[in-house]
């Protein structure tokens, strides 16, 4: 088995593979136009996840069969990983799909985690994190202190918050977040500082989105962001026989506060893939450098 490189999850202590994995993707189709995911598909790859040293799963309440799968396949590995998960969401059926809009009470929160825990047959999490809350909601619903109350009772282990501009800044300087998951890529590299931010107040950090969901075509990826690729000339600075995902991934752990990066996929033959890129760890110091400075050069930079 590869041995994975393992980070420290900010002030939660936690030692985190850096390559974690998004359950995401054992959504089903009920939920943001999801893959079909049978029961057998999701017990293949989330015990190959496992098996493979990752220790890191993070999911949400509103993402389809993901709870559930995880709690019928992975509870009787619960010392095997670190289990994170989000709140704030009401989910709704719709028909041929479920509605997932966002109820910023306590109840929800309280439902949610209730919810959580009972398809996820556990009796804590390690991390909840709100699921794209605003400043506004957070502080109206005093909502920090419906973490803080969940943390008390042993529910939750730490405190979380998905997030990103213009709320994300905010949520730092508050300084009571254990832990932020954050989108970031190199074709999305606006967050790049506020990451640093965050983790030197000791905020552990999840990046999302690390590999931009792949190629159009291959993978979901938003063409107009894979431009951006285009236009710095990454390419170039590509090893031989190395993927532009793989490139993109190296580029994700090379940030020196990037704890873990969660990637998700259903296909066996995808973790192994990225097992492989993360064992080779990030890019030399000088193609990261050179990258950013084309990133720089193309437009996409970091926000001031």
């Amino acid at each position: 088995m590869t041995t994975l490189t393992t980070k420290t999850l900010g002030r939660t202590g936690l030692s985190v593979t850096q390559l974690g994995y998004g359950a995401m993707e054992v959504r089903g189709t009920r939920i943001w136009g999801g893959r079909p995911c049978s029961d057998e598909q999701a017990a293949t790859i989330l015990n190959a996840v496992v098996d493979s040293g990752i220790n890191f799963i993070d999911t949400s309440n509103d993402y389809g069969l993901s709870e559930l799968y995880i709690g019928r396949h992975l509870a009787e590995r619960r010392d095997e990983y670190f289990l994170a998960t989000k709140c704030g969401c009401h989910v709704q059926w719709a028909g041929d799909h479920d509605e997932t809009p966002h109820v910023w009470t306590r109840e929800n929160i309280l439902r949610n985690i209730g919810d959580s825990l009972q398809k996820m047959r556990t009796d804590y999490v390690d991390l909840l994190q709100f699921h794209n809350v605003d400043v506004e909601s957070c502080e109206k619903g005093n909502l920090v202190a419906v973490l803080q109350e969940l943390k008390a009772s042993g529910a939750i282990r730490f405190l979380g918050a998905s997030s990103a501009s213009p709320h994300l800044s905010t949520f730092i300087d508050w300084g009571v977040f254990d832990v932020f998951q954050i989108p970031y890529s190199a074709l999305e590299r606006r967050h790049e500082n506020l990451i640093t931010k965050a983790a030197e107040q000791g905020a552990g950090i999840i990046i999302r989105g690390g590999v931009a969901k792949g190629e159009p075509g291959a993978g979901l990826g938003n063409a107009n962001r894979w431009d951006i690729y285009e236009k710095a000339g990454l390419d170039e600075l590509r090893e031989a026989g190395e993927s532009r995902t793989a490139f993109l991934l190296r580029f994700t752990l090379s940030h020196p506060h990037c704890h873990t990066t969660i990637v998700g996929t259903q296909n066996p033959r995808h973790l192994q893939e990225n097992i492989a890129v993360a064992a080779k760890g990030p890019l030399p110091g000088d193609v990261y450098a050179e990258a950013k400075r084309r990133l720089d050069a193309a437009g996409e930079s970091p926000e001031a």
